[in-house]
């Protein structure tokens, strides 16, 4: 291409998009709304598996960058009951296909690793519309205007880019996550970091449950799972900490206190994290100059693949580019028409998974989260 592709969105799909672009030659450019990539933190860890993520990892040509961010020991998980009893438990003995590492630092290496000034902080979009010949004008708050050739919409869930293509707007599934930090967990919260051990934390129940992982140094980060219409969390006032911890802490009202800790003795505030979802199989018909990656093609239910997802996305992508040079049609409909069904069928794996917790009860979401496991030990081991 003898133009940058312009890429809407610096996180992790976007930027892999950038540099696989980079790696074969071609310029891009990435326009992102935040400021400046210490805007806001990035969130926790992320598992990075070996059949979607690490290739995009391969085809950015970072495995050796990326291998230096692996956090060892954190893909060691248990599964507890309310009272504090260890039910299902594996280590880490670093032969797993899913590292951990932290989702700030996999962006860093990413930002690092492509040409100074290829993204464009501070560039929230406004509007965007098609001139036809495949071309389309960008618009930013800033009032500027970029004209590209081919505008790829990496700008997440409630993505601008995506409404050139489809009218499908993200719609709440009826959960959500409650964000809490431990810090100096080791010496400051002995018990609850006795608790979660050296990887992650799963302490399941119908209609709720807590998660945890252990990130760098004696850090605990936790999700607090709650399937509760919006209207409930409406009731909770998210700018009184204290008040918003305990509201939420009550619907664990008789579990461990080591467990319950994790909420109420939060070292940041709790922070509301509803989970949104496009509809399953979402696709668009081929649009001449531009096409979408990550969430804002295909948001789906939290189930550990949303970033992999993503980060394949912008290395298919890019490498597409690169074989249909001068021929960018081909290079989005090749793309599309492997992306559509690999994104359709993880999505549609995910909603099965959290229909058969669902419908357990009381231990057995439990036991049905351990046969999943161990289903899942026995088919690698196999493998």
């Amino acid at each position: 291409m003898h133009t940058p592709v312009t890429i809407i969105g610096a996180g992790l799909g976007g930027l892999t998009l950038a540099r696989v672009l980079h790696v074969h030659g071609i310029p891009a450019e990435v326009y992102e709304a935040e400021s400046s990539p210490m805007a806001r933190t990035q969130g926790g860890m992320l598992d990075i598996h070996d059949y979607n993520g690490q290739l995009a990892v391969e085809a950015a040509g970072l495995m050796a960058e990326f291998r230096g961010l692996v956090l060892e020991g954190r893909q060691a998980m248990r599964i507890l009951d309310h009272g504090g009893t260890v039910l299902f438990e594996q280590g880490d003995d670093g032969t797993g296909g899913r590292p951990e590492v932290q989702r700030g630092e996999l962006r860093r290496m990413l930002l690092d690793s492509l040409p100074e000034g290829t993204v464009r902080w501070g560039h929230k979009v406004t509007g965007v519309r098609a001139l036809g010949d495949g071309r389309h004008e960008v618009s930013f708050a800033d009032s500027g205007v970029v004209v590209t050739e081919l505008v790829v919409g990496a700008d997440g869930a409630w993505s601008r880019i995506r409404t050139l293509l489809s009218d499908a707007r993200p719609e709440y599934i009826g959960e959500a996550f409650v964000e809490t930090y431990l810090y100096d967990a080791d010496t400051r919260h002995p018990a609850t970091a006795k608790a979660v051990g050296g990887g992650s934390l799963m302490v399941p129940a119908p209609g709720k449950g807590i998660h945890a992982h252990r990130e760098s140094g004696d850090t605990l980060h936790t999700y607090v799972s709650l399937t509760r219409p919006m209207e409930w969390f409406d009731t909770i006032d998210f700018t009184d900490p204290a008040t918003a911890a305990a509201r939420v802490a009550a619907e664990f009202d008789g579990w461990a206190p080591e467990i319950t800790a994790l909420i109420t003795d939060f070292d940041t505030a709790p922070v509301l994290r509803p989970h949104y979802t496009l509809p399953i199989g979402h696709r668009w018909d081929r649009t001449p100059g531009v096409t979408l990656v990550g969430d804002a093609a295909h948001l789906m239910p939290a189930n550990g693949e949303g970033a992999n997802l993503a980060m394949l996305d912008g290395a298919e992508l890019g490498r597409a580019i690169a074989a249909h040079p001068g021929d960018v049609e081909t290079a989005l409909a090749e793309y599309e028409a492997a992306m559509f069904p690999r994104a359709a069928k993880i999505a549609a794996e995910s909603v099965r998974f959290g229909e058969l917790l669902s419908g357990a009860e009381g231990e057995d979401v439990a036991r049905t989260l351990i046969d999943v496991f161990s289903t899942i030990n026995e088919a690698a081991r196999a493998s």
